[in-house]
């Protein structure tokens, strides 16, 4: 708890990052599910909804790598300021819409957002190193994971309320608020980043061309970048099929009705909450790469429990405790992860690498919903998804076996 306090307390930036962070996304989830509410309601059709999913990830697979490059070159948190203008500036069209003509704005808008997330993630990644002492980065990366929770949480429940109460004017609304208040506080950080030396070379098209390449290269050209890009591909097809399966699952094979699949979903929400204080507080003690193994391990073996208990077992409540107790090793994986990124590279180049892992990590997620949504209905739901859970359980334990090579100065690694 120590490291904890100190954290939150003592270091005045990043308290503000958080801050900032954890408001804006509460009003994307606000935003997300009022959408969802939305759109299904104007429309009852389900392909229209499947829509608002494709325009939130098509921007991290085409733009994600390539925005890393001006991360590197821009001022962080000036870029997270001007990100955070630029949503709220961005919902002002939604305040016209009324009915099922306005469906193609929402889904400009939705786009449009995704795209300027792209800018934001790596940033706010690139930016935490600074902010807190290198001890401290294990615990400032665990909070951050828990934000998003948090942000879960209440920005779900809140969505579906505003979405019936105001329609698309009150979800704007709030949500560029939720921005324009964590622009504020944004504003309010100390940090200015030195500027960054680059070699020049003719012709701007190229340079920037030579910037996106040196940044995929740092990500499959050393040994323990390619750890890390792999377990983020590996995970991300994992992850895709869950967010495509997990509610015919609870629907199949647990027996569950629409409240019990938002109960066990809030219920992950809650234990990556309590998941997230827990790393926060311990995540310092150990080190960042056996956190991530041990965490990835953990957080596969529980979902190996989740799915396969209901061939053996008819009941919900397994379901609750086990969404609940996968938050500790889920909390653990991002806050260890995180942080051997953000030690393995420097603040150079850290903007590309996480641009390009989020795309690549995005990429595989598509991968996922595509090959779920086939092999679904040919080899069944709990078969597709224990893939998922032996994804993390083997990626966990290859971190684990290379755990000192992932701890190494980046130098001895490429």
């Amino acid at each position: 708890m120590k490291d904890l306090w100190a954290v939150l307390v003592r270091r005045r930036d990043y308290r503000l990052v958080l801050s900032a962070g954890l408001i804006s996304l509460t009003g994307d989830w606000i935003l997300r599910t009022g959408l969802a509410f939305h759109v299904y309601t104007v429309t009852g059709s389900t392909l229209a909804s499947g829509g608002l999913l494709l325009a939130s990830f098509v921007p991290m697979v085409v733009l994600g790598s390539l925005a890393g490059v001006f991360v590197d070159r821009w001022d962080r948190r000036r870029t997270m300021i001007v990100v955070n203008l630029l949503h709220a500036i961005v919902l002002l069209p939604l305040l016209a819409v009324r009915d099922e003509s306005g469906l193609w704005l929402i889904y400009v808008i939705v786009l449009a957002q995704s795209c300027l997330q792209q800018f934001f993630r790596p940033a706010e990644q690139s930016l935490v190193p600074h902010l807190v002492d290198p001890q401290q980065l294990i615990t400032a990366n665990a909070l951050n994971s828990q934000s998003n929770d948090i942000a879960r949480l209440v920005g779900a429940a809140l969505g579906g309320v505003l979405a019936a109460t105001g329609g698309m004017p009150l979800l704007a609304a709030v949500d560029a608020a939720t921005y324009l208040l964590a622009m504020a506080l944004l504003l309010g950080v100390k940090h200015r980043a030195m500027a960054v030396v680059r070699e020049r070379t003719k012709g701007a098209v190229r340079r920037l061309r030579a910037e996106w390449i040196d940044g995929l290269r740092i990500c499959v050209g050393g040994r323990a970048m390619r750890i890390v890009f792999v377990f983020g591909l590996v995970t991300g097809v994992g992850e895709g099929a869950m967010s495509t399966l997990f509610a015919p699952f609870v629907s199949e094979e647990l027996g569950g009705d629409a409240t019990a699949y938002g109960l066990i979903v809030s219920a992950q929400a809650v234990g990556g909450i309590v998941g997230g204080l827990a790393a926060a507080a311990i995540g310092a003690r150990f080190a960042a790469a056996r956190l991530w193994g041990a965490g990835a391990v953990l957080f596969g073996l529980i979902d190996l429990a989740l799915f396969c208990y209901p061939l053996v077992y008819d009941g919900l409540m397994p379901a609750y405790v086990l969404m609940i107790a996968v938050g500790l090793p889920g909390a653990l994986v991002v806050a260890g992860s995180m942080t051997v990124i953000q030690r393995l590279t420097d603040d150079a180049s850290r903007g590309r690498v996480f641009g390009a892992l989020f795309a690549a990590e995005g990429l595989a997620v598509l991968l996922g919903i595509v090959a779920a949504g086939l092999l679904g209905e040919v080899v069944g739901i709990i078969p597709v998804l224990v893939v998922q859970g032996l994804g993390f359980t083997a990626g966990g334990l290859v971190v684990l076996a290379r755990s000192n090579l992932l701890e190494k100065n980046p130098a001895l690694v490429s």
